[in-house]
């Protein structure tokens, strides 16, 4: 199954309680007043009542955005919505955008509607395969079914697997990251949040795009790449994470690199 993901380093995951044979592939954990979505043993969201920033990789995952302008934020594409951790920040940075949420499992969504209130976000849910819904949309793009939907960035944070053993699916980067380049408008974002493949989807994403960034996450082995035009680079989204009332809070635990 394909999923939103944050892996913390070795050692930092919490462990709930009861044999793992016994849990709910898709189960809510709730600590306090923070609550997470886990699937398949891995942590897919996180939400505290309340707040907008989750000071976690979906904070990294989301900030790209502030590199458009307010009037550049029009369309946002999420693959991998999970319990909306991304879509909520997505909808504080850009109000008036039109974001499409695609996620293959249909009790993750049915589960974010009723302990995250997905349904708050207005994000435009579908319920499909990643590639397939990709796939679909350049169809319907190349036969002019939808030439005015192109979107201005597009957020990837799609993974398979069990528990530690979770990766990309093979079709990260290619034909994936193939097929969203025709889905974006000229000039947008193309973000992919990675594990160990990061070297190999960077090669990739900087072949494809005039700039490459590589957003780090305190405590977290993820690697969030920002593809984008000329002009982009790691000190310059700091300073617009810096200048954001939202995700300002979250810079400490953040680190930007230009790459090559």
């Amino acid at each position: 199954m394909a999923r939103s993901y944050a892996h913390r380093r070795q050692g930092e995951r919490p462990q709930p309680e009861g044999r793992r044979s016994e849990r709910p592939r898709v189960r809510i954990d709730d600590s306090g007043d923070a609550r997470a979505l886990v699937v398949d043993e891995t942590f897919a969201s996180f939400y505290r009542r309340g707040e907008i920033a989750t000071h976690c990789v979906w904070d990294a995952i989301a900030a790209p955005i502030l590199w458009l302008r307010p009037e550049r934020r029009r369309r946002i594409l999420i693959l991998g919505l999970g319990g909306g951790s991304v879509a909520r920040i997505a909808r504080a940075l850009a109000p008036g955008a039109e974001i499409v949420g695609v996620e293959l499992d249909s009790e993750v969504v049915r589960l974010a509607r009723a302990h995250f209130d997905l349904d708050e976000l207005e994000v435009r849910v579908e319920i499909a395969d990643a590639l397939e819904w990709l796939r679909a949309e350049v169809a319907a793009r190349n036969t002019g079914g939808r030439t005015e939907r192109r979107f201005d960035v597009i957020l990837e944070d799609v993974f398979l697997g069990r528990g530690d053993e979770v990766h990309k699916p093979d079709w990260i980067p290619d034909p994936g990251h193939r097929l969203a380049r025709k889905c974006l408008a000229p000039g947008g974002l193309l973000v992919s949040n990675t594990l160990d493949e990061a070297p190999r989807v960077a090669r990739a994403m900087r072949a494809a795009f005039s700039s490459l960034v590589s957003i780090g996450t305190e405590d977290y082995d993820n690697r969030v790449l920002v593809a984008g035009g000329k002009g982009l680079s790691g000190s310059a989204l700091r300073r617009k994470v810096a200048e954001s009332p939202i995700l300002r809070g979250s810079l400490p635990i953040l680190s930007f690199r230009t790459r090559g």
